[in-house]
């Protein structure tokens, strides 16, 4: 029988205790987080002073809204792409490059029209990078710990949206011109460049690629850090023996193994999306709309991002705790009624109250998704599959702000809040019934890394 050659990166990675490596790691990529997170919803909070200054309505910010999703969804499934064939480091920096630039793009914009193709292009590389990062933190971290550190990134980076919330409440109203410097301020993500150096590559993608030296001497690198912080490592698990491989690309959509999980996440994303940015982009031009002024709606929905953070800080007690799919169904349902509740008042306080209490869970939900996603694939499936359904969330949102804007035309305010619920009960219910569990798979690998720590100790695996 011919031998199958692997440097068992699964099960080396696994095994490791968490260290500098693994929190550089987490640092670079929350600080990429943190720009994306700044720069996903400066559209909506300068929209309402565009449509003054450039004369717009509320359907030409549907108009933008709905293709900056057509780019995301772009965005998603060509970075899944690259990040099969260039690797997860390599892409990362890319995408986030490409937002960046995008992003200061927008300062000179001259119309609504200009200013919406600057937004496309730049939301192409808002989920292009984030579909990267999760894949890329999925294969980097132990299994068993993953979830918390996926959270503890997001809780850095979702600091973004309320930094940049007070920034714009305190910029926008200084000039008929200021409103750009929000933009600006987003571009500032191209400073990643300063951590790039300090990464490494997936060793699970190298090793799927085949690429077996550069998946050692990563290895081999991580070990040495580790060992020389922690002392002597366990042995590895031995690799078990893996079921006939199916090559990359959309063929792996004949597979049920693949197939399964992208419709299952595809629900999850789209009405995550919908539910989602359909508060969150709408919240302070509707306030506008229904006489709120538009200093007191950006200060509204600024206040109210400051249980972002708090929400992924949650998540990241619970999602290696729990089964992610139970937390994700509570979530959701807790979302909704929040959301829900948000419309149906003016009440400044309970404006903010509810507001809270959506950013809150909806910035938990996220954070699990983000680390139950790419568990439901092998490494082969991982960046595409999660890329599709990433990709196919932000694409249905592409009619959503329609939709929205449908609805508070032909039926009013409040029927948008009720609309927003319903997508996230949805979900919710889908994830419930067909939902696959993780949580005994993990708790395995934890078992296995800890009888391996009581086996003899190595400096390195060969």
């Amino acid at each position: 029988m011919q031998h199958i050659r692997t440097t068992n990166a699964a099960n080396r990675l696994d095994r490791l205790p968490i260290t500098k490596f693994h929190k550089r790691t987490i640092l670079a990529v929350a600080f990429a987080y943190f720009f994306e997170f700044a720069d996903i919803n400066t559209f909506a909070i300068t929209a309402p002073v565009v449509r003054e200054q450039w004369g717009s309505d509320v359907n030409h910010v549907a108009y933008v809204t709905s293709l900056s999703f057509v780019g995301m969804f772009i965005g998603a499934v060509v970075a899944g792409g690259m990040a099969d064939r260039l690797g997860r480091k390599r892409t990362l920096t890319l995408t986030t490059l490409w937002f960046t630039v995008w992003s200061f793009a927008c300062v000179f914009a001259w119309d609504i029209w200009s200013l919406g193709v600057f937004r496309v292009l730049t939301s192409a590389g808002l989920s292009a990078m984030t579909v990267v990062a999760v894949v890329y933190i999925s294969e980097l971290f132990p299994s068993a710990k993953r979830g918390k550190f996926q959270a503890y990134a997001i809780v850095i980076g979702i600091c973004g949206t309320p930094v940049t919330n007070l920034i714009a409440s305190a910029v926008v109203p200084m000039s008929d011109w200021s409103w750009r410097l929000v933009y600006l301020w987003g571009s500032l993500g191209a400073l990643f460049l300063f951590f790039v150096r300090r990464l490494e590559e997936s060793p699970r993608w190298l090793e799927s690629r085949g690429r077996h030296d550069e998946a050692e001497a990563v290895l081999t690198r991580i070990e040495a850090q580790v060992t020389a912080e922690h002392g002597p490592l366990p042995e590895p698990q031995q690799p078990t023996p893996a079921g006939p491989s199916v090559k990359p690309g959309l063929g792996m959509l004949k597979d049920k193994k693949f197939l399964y999980p992208t419709i299952l996440l595809s629900v999850l994303w789209i009405t995550q999306t919908i539910g989602f940015f359909g508060y969150s982009s709408w919240a302070p031009t509707l306030l506008a709309a229904e006489g709120v002024s538009v200093e007191d709606s950006i200060f509204y929905v600024a206040l109210t991002t400051v249980g972002a953070p708090l929400g992924s800080f949650l998540a990241a007690m619970v999602t290696d705790r729990f089964e992610r799919k139970w937390c994700l169904v509570v979530f959701g349902l807790v979302i909704a009624a929040s959301g829900l509740l948000y419309g149906l008042t003016f009440t400044p306080v309970l404006i903010v109250v509810f507001g809270f209490l959506v950013n809150l869970f909806e910035r938990g939900y996220t954070a699990l998704a983000y680390a139950y996603a790419p568990e439901l694939y092998g490494t082969e499936g991982r960046s595409l599959g999660t890329s599709i359904a990433y990709g196919l969330g932000r694409l249905s949102n592409a009619v959503g702000p329609l939709m929205i804007a449908g609805v508070y035309n032909g039926i009013g305010y409040q029927a948008v809040f009720m609309v927003i619920a319903g997508t996230w009960t949805l979900g919710a219910l889908v994830l419930a019934l067909f939902g696959p569990v993780t949580r005994r798979r993990r708790l395995a690998a934890e078992a296995a890394a800890t009888a391996g720590a009581g086996t003899k100790s190595v400096t390195a695996t060969p």
